[in-house]
């Protein structure tokens, strides 16, 4: 939620204080460690432009909390709430324009993944919502614009969501309670998906389209989605949308058609009008195009470097990945002893071994444990390693300008959360037709999909 004073608006680029904030930010990202010290001044700096009340809606804290953090009662946590007033406080990035093809909002923002594919189409970004501060973090070092990052979705009224074309979310996935369904149906299901998807995150995201009634949405979720419940969990999902009014399309996509990982995930597209979109508008690339090698660290002397990461994930002097990454020897131990023990039990339990030509298994968010389901051979005689940070961004389709400013262990969360970027901005590019045309027919979308 973007929060700007009723009088003074957005602060000016050239006001002293604006300056002055300017050249922390600058050392912050240069290396210096964000503290309390620095953490009060930006909030001094929030309060001659925002009320208490402005300033505690964008960090989702109570006004009390922002009494007591500048009676000196308690402290704000500099890591979490330093970043989001940095963003309050500054310009940052290029201003917002009304010129860009259609607007669209990001729920469950994760660190920008979707975001990037529809930026790539055209699109402007006018809302954010993810409640991971780490993830906040991230995304807002690589994405920056003229809104806040609002928090918790829950807490956010649908009449302070801006208006938009596109609504994209990868909402987590959470048992979907359908206890009274029958007797609903029985009822004539009066309530509609209220009712279904009540205290489930799903239920903000139909709220939102109910209210804000956009062009299209896309959204995101495991492909177990599909089975989960015998299935009654996304008959809920789609007659929730369908009652929305909502022209709904679904298929599983796997990342192995993009890049060197399995990673099925299913993709749910709804129009407001009915066009004529279609999945297989533009073919997918075949699997196997890319593989291991194209996304690991290349040891020959030809690895880019990457002034952002620095020496982090490669020793260009030695051109090698730091010895940190290669397993010890008692952890590769018991990865071999694990995967033997359930071999003998008939499991298919046991580490996932890569080679340069191979394509690996799902990265997961619990990487950062063993990286058991996806270790890189690095020779007979030498343990095998844990993919880099970013290797996982080139795993998921990021570019090597995506910057990574959090540890090695929430790296590996946020990436094996994400999704694969090429495979959203595949889907982005059959919906872009239909997202541009002023008067949408069943023949117009489809045509321009095929046509290039």
């Amino acid at each position: 939620m973007c929060c700007k004073d009723k009088n003074a608006g957005v602060m000016s680029a050239t006001n002293p204080r604006v300056n002055k904030v300017t050249d922390m930010v600058t050392e912050i990202r240069t290396g210096l460690d964000m503290d309390v010290d620095t953490t009060y001044q930006y909030l001094a700096i929030a309060r001659q432009n925002f009320s208490q009340k402005q300033i505690a809606e964008c960090l989702g804290v109570n006004v009390r909390t922002i009494r007591r953090w500048e009676a000196r009662e308690i402290e704000p946590n500099p890591y979490q709430i330093g970043p989001a007033l940095r963003q309050l406080i500054l310009p940052f990035g290029t201003p917002t324009t009304d010129d860009k093809a259609f607007k669209f909002i990001d729920l469950f923002a994760g660190i920008g993944g979707i975001r990037a594919a529809f930026e790539g189409i055209g699109g402007q970004c006018v809302f954010t919502s993810e409640w991971d501060s780490y993830a906040q973090k991230t995304y807002a070092e690589n994405f920056h614009d003229g809104h806040l990052i609002a928090g918790d979705i829950t807490k956010v009224e649908a009449s302070n969501v801006p208006d938009h074309d596109v609504l994209l979310a990868g909402f987590p996935c959470q048992p979907f309670s359908i206890a009274g369904v029958s007797k609903k149906n029985a009822l004539g299901r009066a309530h509609g998906f209220h009712d279904e998807t009540q205290g489930t995150l799903f239920f903000d995201v139909c709220r939102i389209i109910e209210a804000k009634q956009p062009r299209a949405f896309l959204l995101e979720n495991v492909k177990n989605l599909m089975s989960h419940d015998k299935g009654r969990t996304f008959d809920v999902i789609r007659r929730a949308l369908l009652d929305l009014g909502y022209h709904i399309h679904y298929r599983i996509i796997d990342g192995a058609h993009f890049t060197p990982q399995h990673r099925e995930r299913i993709i749910i597209v709804g129009f407001r009008e009915n066009v004529a979109f279609d999945f297989g508008a533009v073919p997918l690339p075949p699997k196997g195009g890319k593989v291991m090698r194209d996304i690991l660290h290349k040891t020959d002397g030809t690895e880019p470097h990457i002034e952002a990461d620095g020496e982090k994930y490669f020793n260009h002097d030695l051109n090698c990945v730091p010895a940190k990454y290669t397993l010890t020897d008692k952890l590769w131990a018991y990865l071999q002893n694990y995967a033997a023990k359930h071999k003998a039990a008939g499991n298919g339990f046991g580490f996932g071994l890569v080679y340069p030509d191979s394509v690996s298994r799902t990265l997961s968010a619990r990487y950062y444990k063993d990286g058991s389901e996806i270790l890189v051979w690095q020779g007979e005689n030498r343990n095998p390693r844990r993919l880099t940070p970013r290797e996982c961004a080139r795993l998921m389709g990021f570019p090597d300008s995506y910057r990574i400013p959090v540890s090695d262990t929430r790296a590996y969360k946020q990436f094996g959360n994400s999704v694969v970027v090429d495979v959203m901005r595949h889907v982005a590019s059959i919906m872009k037709p239909a997202l541009e045309a002023n008067i949408l027919t069943p023949e117009l979308p489809f045509f321009y999909a095929t046509a290039s």
